[in-house]
């Protein structure tokens, strides 16, 4: 799907309206050439009705801004130890990327405002070593933020905080994006960053439970990147208080947003807090989907072609796997109860979701649906994905002479000359 086609966008109008999303922008995306688009991205989401909350880190800016006048800064990231010339660096570099973002959003007829809803204290002395300036974020103002997105304005939350007495603190961007979220009750945190997602090994990971990078974190944590640890940090933090959903994506990508929000693929990494996968049965308005998902098996003659009439008269074999109630795998079990026997049909997976095991979890579906049916055995007809069904699925090579009679008719009828492969189901 094209980020732009709206057809695309429409199907997901439903479930993110009025939802909230908090997008954690990197500070060098804000001074990327990128950055506008980005924004049009943006303008996209409030159109559709959806709630933006804009949080923003400054490190880049820091850094050079410290530079500039002639100073090491103690803490550029917000997890350090500031001081005082530090924070005051910090605090230029920060009002100035939030004047950009609301420069950018004005020209995209954006209500926005910077409010201080970051209530923050000290973090103290930690392992002896005083932490001076650097802050942790203590509560978020949460009535402050919703009556702004209530009237249509969009917050922009720099990576400070205050305290009761009015002392600003340095906090780290992406503590402050998580804490928003959470108290937001957000839908997604979107982490808009330099880097195309998480990768580990180098190898990016596209979408991951976040149990399973738990596991990564705690025994593989060296394998990360160090410049992407923190995100995939705070993206286990987020899940594990609520956020449903973190997303890491390059905000240099042109309409990369729009491409991670509307589309099953993304273009970084989603880490889940929930199994957001589901396997149903079709219903009437899954027809063209199936037609649409089956139609490349079909050209290459992996699939037998089925009409829209054929699928609806056997609707009720059919079944959907779905991503964020997107059909993306479909498959059948036709039932010959005499011999106690079912085929399991029409398997397929579309080409943006191959090699993730939905295929797998599809046959085993179907195995578990079979036995729940008391039926002895399940059988499947391939020209091309046989070694799939043995190596994946436990079957193994028959004839033609395992088949009920019906379907050896209709098998010898076609002249297709598939393998027979057959299972034979332990008892429940």
């Amino acid at each position: 799907m094209k980020p732009t086609d709206l057809r695309g966008i429409l199907q997901y109008i439903p479930q993110f309206r009025e939802k909230t999303f908090v997008l954690a922008i990197d500070g060098a995306i804000v001074t990327d050439e990128n950055f506008a688009t980005l924004l049009l991205d943006v303008a996209v989401l409030r159109s559709l009705n959806i709630r933006v909350v804009l949080v923003h880190g400054a490190s880049a800016q820091i850094k050079l801004l410290a530079e500039k006048q002639g100073l090491t800064p103690s803490n550029a990231d917000g997890s350090g130890i500031t001081d005082a010339a530090t924070l005051q660096v910090a605090m230029d570099a920060a009002n100035r990327l939030t004047h950009e973002i609301l420069e950018g959003l004005s020209a995209n007829d954006l209500r926005a405002v910077c409010p201080n809803a970051i209530i923050a204290h000290p973090l103290g002395i930690l392992g002896g070593v005083d932490h001076l300036f650097t802050g942790k974020v203590e509560k978020v103002d949460v009535e402050l933020l919703q009556t702004l997105l209530a009237q249509g304005i969009i917050p922009i939350i720099p990576p400070l905080g205050f305290d009761g007495d009015g002392k600003t603190y340095r906090v780290n961007s992406d503590s402050v994006a998580v804490s928003v979220a959470e108290a937001l009750k957000a839908t997604k945190l979107i982490f808009v960053t330099a880097l195309d997602g998480i990768l580990v090994q180098g190898r990016l990971i596209r979408q991951m439970l976040v149990a399973d990078l738990e596991s990564v974190l705690a025994m593989q944590r060296n394998d990360i990147a160090p410049e992407q640890l923190s995100k995939a940090l705070h993206a286990v933090t987020a899940c594990k208080a609520g956020v449903p959903r973190v997303h890491v994506i390059n905000g240099k990508v042109d309409e990369g947003l729009l491409a991670e929000v509307f589309s099953n693929e993304g273009i970084g990494t989603l880490i889940y807090a929930n199994e957001y996968q589901q396997i149903r049965r079709a219903m009437k308005k899954d027809v063209r989907a199936i037609q649409l998902l089956t139609k490349q098996g079909v050209d290459s003659s992996e699939l037998v072609k089925r009409t829209r009439a054929m699928i609806e008269k056997n609707l009720s074999d059919y079944f959907i796997f779905e991503i964020d109630k997107n059909p993306v795998a479909c498959v059948a079990l036709h039932v010959f109860p005499e011999q106690k026997k079912g085929e399991l049909a029409c398997l397929y997976v579309g080409s943006s979701n191959e090699n993730r095991g939905i295929g797998k979890k599809l046959i085993q579906f179907i195995e578990n649906k079979a036995r729940e049916m008391n039926l002895a055995e399940i059988f499947a007809l391939s020209t091309q994905a046989f070694t799939y069904f043995q190596s994946k699925g436990g079957f193994s090579e028959g004839t033609p002479d395992d088949l009920p009679p019906a379907r050896r008719e209709k098998y010898d009828a076609s002249g297709r000359n598939s393998k027979v492969l057959v299972k034979k189901l332990a008892k429940p």
